[in-house]
């Protein structure tokens, strides 16, 4: 992607780490009702939103057509269709997902996605990490799952936020509603449970996919992945959330060790 000219490459290796680990402090990212306005290149700028363009659009396609959809996520797709999308995006085309595109094609084209990405979008190395939280409970869970979020590289981080939204999204149109004229509006019945046993194995991801062990998880390992995924669908807006006391932690101590820094997101604000 494009890269502005005051630009986090103008900065030292340490400085960029320190503003990496700023990244989840500015909450104006993390409001899905921001203006969009005209898109603009993406950027290696660890506090701008890296989402990438196919699970954004998946997402969004979903929300808009694939909330009242029953089983969403466990219909088979046309492996054909997907396929075909698969190589749009790959070949860098501007794919556009509209009404006519099969919910269950783009279901399980952002499910492929998740699946194969050259390292999963919880990092492997953070693999045991995640799952020991399973062993945890209450708040304890919580904390411990929120200082391991902010060990993700930005752009994992980022996408993890965006699809845990959209799981959210899901999850709370999976039972039966009535509209202002009594009409019923059908569940599409994918409930955080059942939604985090889709999703677990393609996000928590011990091996790559095709390697010898891969998919091979006791049960021990599948019920944590479960019960992981679970509690970052149900608490992802406070889990992605910086305190404000450790927000100034971090600034206080950035102003004595790396005042550039500050300078930099000031300008940036």
């Amino acid at each position: 992607g494009a890269m502005s000219v005051d630009s986090i490459t103008d900065l030292s290796d340490n400085a960029s780490e320190l503003l990496e680990a700023l990244q989840l402090s500015h909450p104006h990212e993390l409001d899905p009702r921001r203006s969009r306005g005209k898109k603009k290149p993406l950027s290696l700028n660890p506090i701008t939103w890296q989402v990438p363009r196919i699970v954004d659009r998946c997402c969004t396609h979903l929300e808009t057509h694939g909330l009242q959809t029953v089983g969403i996520f466990r219909v088979g797709s046309s492996k054909k269709r997907v396929q075909q999308l698969r190589e749009e995006f790959d070949q860098g085309l501007d794919v556009f997902l509209d009404e006519h595109q099969s919910v269950h094609d783009v279901a399980a084209l952002l499910k492929e996605f998740l699946r194969d990405m050259p390292d999963s979008l919880i990092p492997r190395d953070l693999y045991g990490a995640f799952l020991s939280t399973a062993t945890l409970q209450g708040p304890a869970q919580l904390d411990t799952l929120q200082l391991l979020l902010f060990l993700l590289p930005p752009c994992h981080s980022d996408t993890l936020l965006r699809l845990l939204r959209f799981l959210a999204e899901v999850a709370r149109h999976a039972e039966s509603s009535w509209d202002a004229e009594g009409r019923e509006i059908p569940g599409n019945k994918m409930t955080v449970s059942n939604l985090a046993t889709v999703f677990g194995p393609n996000i928590l991801q011990k091996e790559k996919p095709g390697e010898k062990d891969a998919g091979a998880l006791n049960f021990e390992d599948s019920a944590a992945i479960i019960l992981v995924l679970q509690r970052m669908i149900e608490h992802h807006h406070s889990l992605f959330m910086v305190s404000p006391e450790m927000q100034c932690d971090v600034l206080r101590r950035l102003f004595q060790t790396d005042p550039d820094v500050i300078e930099y997101l000031l300008r940036r604000k």
